[in-house]
């Protein structure tokens, strides 16, 4: 009796335990990980299949599992920094217990492993994207005149202007769009703020990593651009933005958004405008145009 007792209590404590699975994602980091004779798998679709299966069983079992961006490089180093022998399960264990802190994780729901691992995959660039912004905001340093922080300056110029983005936007749902151009490649941020009622519900990691890359453009006057689309039932959408331009934005025209939602980026084609949709001018944000650069 104490014996099946102790069972029952075991596989009780089972349930309580969550658990995260380092996943890889592509054939490329799942070829990497084949040089270690203790990775047994050998085909990449069968190893997927094998993952969503286990997900699905401690899910039916009520167990919780977080899923995490397995990178085989990143391994490679953390086993070289702790001295771990990468060729060693207990070696992976440690670093998926490191990616449930640090990394690109999303809880597994019973979503097929298809649309799990392209949000997966997504919540990896978002990361990135935010950590290289935020480096680079830091480097900025002191300005030589004044010795005003000039990360944190534009940090809060991106979030004067983000509220007074989304508080002159019309009713409804929009959605943002922020790119900055530089070497070596183009940022972008997204950010949705859902309409409750007359309150704006928003993500705040979305939030914070809109603003950052927002902040970059800002201050370092690199070319960019901000787009709203604000989404309300029974009305058109309405699409309006902004250049980036030294501590401020500029606004686009009519013409100019039209031209940007119906080109072709690559071909430079024409493409036929979307239905049920206006391409605007934006609204005044309310403020005076700021000089250029960094005011002290």
């Amino acid at each position: 009796m104490a014996h099946t007792d102790s069972r029952t209590m075991r596989r009780v404590l089972r349930r309580e335990i969550a658990g995260t699975i380092g996943l890889l994602t592509d054939e490329h980091d799942f070829r990497a990980m084949r040089c270690y004779r203790s990775f047994t798998f050998d085909d990449h679709a069968t190893y997927l299949k094998q993952v969503e299966a286990l997900l699905r069983t401690r899910t039916l079992q009520g167990s919780h599992t977080t899923v995490a961006l397995f990178d085989p490089e990143e391994y490679a180093e953390f086993c070289t920094q702790k001295s771990l022998d990468p060729d060693n399960p207990s070696s992976r264990t440690r670093f998926t217990a490191q990616l449930a802190v640090t990394g690109p994780t999303l809880p597994y729901e019973g979503q097929p492993l298809a649309d799990l691992l392209a949000a997966l995959v997504d919540e990896g660039v978002r990361q990135a994207t935010w950590e290289y912004a935020t480096t680079l905001l830091a480097r900025l340093g002191a300005c030589t005149s004044c010795g005003e922080d000039l990360g944190r300056t534009a940090f809060a110029r991106a979030s004067d202007l983000l509220v007074r983005i989304l508080a002159t936007a019309p009713p409804g749902d929009r959605h943002l769009v922020c790119s900055v151009t530089g070497p070596p490649e183009t940022l972008i941020a997204a950010l949705h703020a859902a309409d409750m009622g007359g309150t704006l519900q928003l993500d705040e990691t979305e939030a914070l990593e809109f603003t950052t890359v927002l902040a970059l453009g800002l201050a370092t006057e690199s070319p960019g651009g901000l787009v709203i689309r604000a989404s309300a039932p029974d009305r058109p959408d309405r699409v309006y933005g902004w250049r980036l331009r030294a501590y401020g934005l500029d606004p686009l025209t009519a013409g100019e958004v039209f031209d940007a939602y119906c080109t072709d980026v690559e071909s430079g084609d024409l493409i036929s405008p979307e239905s049920n949709v206006d391409y605007c001018e934006p609204p005044d944000l309310g403020e005076e145009k700021p000089a250029r650069g960094h005011k002290h």
